[in-house]
Order: C-alpha cells, then structure tokens, then sequence
C-alpha cells in the first residue's frame, strides 16, 4: 500500500517537473520571438553622408546591419567631412559623417556628436622616389610649399607633386592641424575630392605625395614613416604616430528609429570588437586618452 503511494507521488512529482520544464521553454521561446520582433520591427530608410576616410568602415557596417535587419535600408556618400556636416545641419541627411570635430559654426545647429572610431592618416608617395622616412619639419615643408624637389629631402633630383585634398575635407583638417599646426598649404597642388582617387593619382604621377586614411594605403604606393616611426595601429595607441582624429557620426537633434539603431551597431561590441581593426581603424576603446 505505502509502495503504491510512493509510486502515486513519485510520479505527479514528475508530471509537475515536466510542466515546468515545458513551460520555460514556453517562456525562452516567447523571449526569444520578442527579441525577433523588437529587431523585426525597425524599418525605414537612412541617409549619410561626408568624410571618405570612414567609408572603408561604413561601407561594411551597413552591409551587415542590413542583412540584419532587412526593412532598413542605408545609403552612405562621400563628399568630404564638412559637406556631411553641413547637409546634416540642413537636415538633406541623417548622418553626417566626419573626420574632425564640431567646429565653432556648427555648435548652435542642434547636432548631436556621435564618436565612433579612430582613423589614422598616413603619407604615402608614388614608388619612384625611393623615400622611406620623412621628418614632422620634411613633411611640412613639402606641403607648405617649401621644399619642392625630393634631392632636398634625401632623393633623387626630381620635382615634388603634391597631390591631396580640397577644404570640405576633413582629412586636410586633420594633416592641417596635426603636421602644419596652422602653415598654410601651398596652392602649387593637384586637388581630389577622395582618399581613393589621391591614391590612385599618387600611385601614377611620379613624384607624387599625398596623405589617405590608412585603410586605403596599398602595394600601389609607397608609405612613409614619420620621424623613424612606422604607422602601426600599437604606435597610435601609444602615442607615438600623432596622425590620427576620431571619426564622428552627426545626427540633427537625438538620433531615432532606423538611425539610431545603425549607429548604435557601430558602436556595438559585436561591432567594434571583431570588425573595426580588420578594416584598418581602431576601437576608441584602446586609447589610453
């Protein structure tokens, strides 16, 4: 009689763990819907444009948020760091996509400052001129119209073409403020309107120099050292490469709906931790300021 009970008991005892279990099940799986919803759920349609040092970023970051989330769709341009700024301001875009910081102009237009990444900008030359190293001074000299021969800088005696980019640039800001620290650039230059196409015209004009974000330097051109210091993501990092600026994401106002949720992928860890130094850039977590 009493085995029986026991048996009785033992098996609404089971009866009850099985509820259970399969009611949490119910549960992870109602979560689980949820979070597919949620992501379901955003849609629209975001616009950016601006800075072509982040593009090489960007480009892939809305590949992947695309195919995560299939009602959104995302188009990037370039244009240069001020004309993001300014068609963001104007509200033509979402994004405006920049290389420098907000400057003084732009701080009573309601743009919201998102910082992204670090991007580095090296300097690079056509293959012939046999140039490894310059100096800070050398580099300067050169983009300031100083120096215009390379027999002055170590090569051969050869004319100087600078080639690189127009004022809407926020790379030019950036080799402004870090290399010339307020010198003028020399009018005597080939004007571009992006880093790939100061590459490309570096790599076939010989005598050429220029500078690009890092991530579009190639086999076609030879990169430059600076006062004996390789660009390495580590150098930046330990502050021995000062070439660098944050690369920044300008909403007008708060960002919402569609483009928050594609700027706040690539600031995501799944992001920044497993992508952003494949394309060239650096997290901003790594910096040690």
């Amino acid at each position: 009689m009493i085995s029986l009970r026991k048996s009785k008991m033992m098996a609404l005892v089971g009866t009850m763990l099985v509820g259970t279990m399969l009611f949490a099940g119910c549960g992870g799986s109602q979560q689980s819907t949820g979070d597919k919803a949620k992501e379901a759920s955003i849609e629209g349609k975001v616009s950016a444009s601006g800075s072509t040092a982040l593009l090489p970023l960007l480009k892939p970051a809305q590949e992947a948020f695309q195919n995560k989330n299939a009602k959104v769709t995302v188009n990037i341009a370039g244009g240069g760091s001020f004309t993001g700024m300014n068609q963001v301001a104007e509200g033509s875009v979402q994004i405006g996509n920049s290389d420098v910081d907000l400057p003084a102009e732009y701080k009573d237009k309601g743009l919201v400052d998102h910082k992204v990444v670090v991007e580095t900008f090296v300097f690079i030359t056509n293959k012939d001129s046999k140039i490894t190293n310059l100096t800070m001074q050398q580099v300067q000299d050169i983009m300031t119209g100083k120096t215009t021969n390379w027999k002055d800088v170590g090569g051969g005696d050869q004319a100087i073409t600078l080639i690189h980019r127009a004022k809407s640039s926020g790379s030019r800001a950036t080799v402004s403020e870090t290399v010339l620290k307020g010198a003028a650039f020399t009018d005597n230059a080939v004007i571009q309107d992006s880093n790939g196409a100061v590459l490309k015209a570096i790599a076939s004009t010989p005598g050429a120099i220029g500078y690009v974000d890092a991530p579009y330097a190639n086999d076609t051109v030879s990169v430059l050292s600076l006062d004996g210091i390789a660009y390495t993501p580590q150098a930046v990092i330990d502050g021995k490469y000062p070439v660098y600026s944050y690369g920044h994401m300008y909403t007008k106002g708060e960002a919402q709906g569609a483009t928050k949720a594609f700027i706040d992928y690539v600031m995501s860890d799944e992001f920044q931790n497993s992508e952003v130094e494949k394309l060239g850039f650096i997290p901003i977590n790594k910096m040690k300021k």
